[in-house]
């Protein structure tokens, strides 16, 4: 499968299109429910057992891994929940097993902290609400059938809520505007999504918060969602890493009896690739086996959540760029695979936590503010 995966990835990213048949051996190989718990049909798989799993899918096909982590880390969150003894989204859980695909409307424009806080409008209606928004990076556009949004009650000026909801594909009130043509990640189309009113029943209404709050909910939402990324971004630097030892060895030159790969500069850029990932996997994968073994690191939760993340991605970026440099020129091409891994691994940087929202988070505990001091937040 992974094979086959890395044989369509160029093909996807030329193409500008969905990844439908990654997504069908995916799905028929069960592995949209490797956090369910076997109980409920899924594999039972921990968060730092699913990013193992997707930093291996990732290093063949970045954007089908990234894309499938919109629902793997819905399933993570009720899954995470209900271990610590709460069911309340254990329907997710069951929704999934069922063949339902889960997918994250969380971007918005002009709202720096996405989940805390919304642009999105979010009126009480009888036996529901109604939603109202324009959500952007909504990764699996052509096959989810519950998209995760969030959105904010203004009712009361006092006392805003944020509303997470799930909408059933179907629902009258909402258009997709295929917006997705970009300069990386252009499998995973995620085109922008317009709510116009559109009706959530009680039923598909995961939580109701504070701005800013951070339960539990949220804080498994970050951490199934973050250190994935994390984990994810840390293979294509892996992947860029090996194309450029593979391109070393074979490239030649005038100035040496041997391949480039004995030239004193060439092995310092391989140095500085590989000091950059001696500390990125570990440090993921520690984070993720934190959580999964429920350490409680108390309020530094949320701070070291966004530094894993962080640290991977500008890692990440760092090494492909090296790597990029080491090709002298040939990753430059549009049919090496470089070229395709130097443009996705941009993508690392607009997702939440690789803006100053890290600075905010890691600045504010590590100076012992509390981050519900922040006034933005309510």
């Amino acid at each position: 499968m992974l094979e086959r995966f890395h044989q369509r990835a160029p093909i996807y990213d030329r193409e500008n299109r969905f990844f439908d048949e990654d997504f069908e051996e995916l799905r028929a190989s069960g592995y949209l429910n490797i956090a369910v718990p076997e109980d409920l049909g899924g594999q039972g798989f921990t968060l730092a057992q699913v990013a193992e799993q997707q930093h291996r899918l990732a290093y063949y096909a970045p954007a089908t891994a990234l894309a499938v982590n919109m629902h793997i880390y819905w399933t993570g969150v009720a899954a995470d929940l209900r271990r610590m003894g709460d069911s309340s989204l254990e329907w997710i859980l069951r929704e999934s097993a069922a063949g339902e695909v889960f997918a994250a409307g969380h971007g918005e424009s002009g709202n720096d902290l996405p989940v805390l806080l919304s642009t999105s409008q979010a009126v009480k209606a009888d036996g529901g609400y109604r939603i109202t928004g324009h959500k952007m990076f909504g990764s699996l556009t052509p096959v989810w059938t519950r998209f995760g949004v969030h959105a904010m009650d203004t009712s009361d000026p006092t006392a805003p809520k944020i509303v997470h909801a799930f909408i059933p594909r179907g629902t009258p009130g909402y258009t997709v505007k295929q917006t997705w043509d970009t300069l990386g990640m252009r499998a995973t189309r995620s085109d922008d999504t317009i709510l116009d009113n559109i009706f959530v029943p009680d039923q598909y209404i995961a939580r109701i918060l504070p701005p800013g709050a951070l339960d539990p909910f949220i804080g498994a939402l970050f951490a199934n969602a973050l250190l994935n990324f994390g984990a994810i971004y840390n293979a294509i630097a892996e992947r860029a890493r090996d194309l450029a030892i593979t391109a070393a060895h074979k490239k030649t030159s005038l100035g040496l009896t041997r391949s480039m790969a004995y030239h004193p500069e060439i092995q310092h850029l391989f140095a500085d690739m590989q000091m950059e990932m001696e500390s990125t996997h570990p440090h993921i994968a520690q984070i993720a086996d934190d959580w999964s073994n429920g350490v409680d690191h108390g309020p530094a939760w949320p701070m070291k959540i966004v530094a894993a993340k962080y640290h991977c991605v500008e890692s990440a970026k760092r090494v492909v760029d090296l790597a990029m440099t080491a090709s002298g020129g040939a990753g430059m091409f549009k049919t090496n695979e470089l070229e395709r891994l130097y443009r996705d691994v941009r993508a690392g940087g607009f997702h939440p936590a690789n803006t100053t929202l890290t600075y905010e988070i890691v600045g504010k505990t590590t100076l012992g503010i509390g981050l519900d001091e922040q006034p933005r937040w309510g």
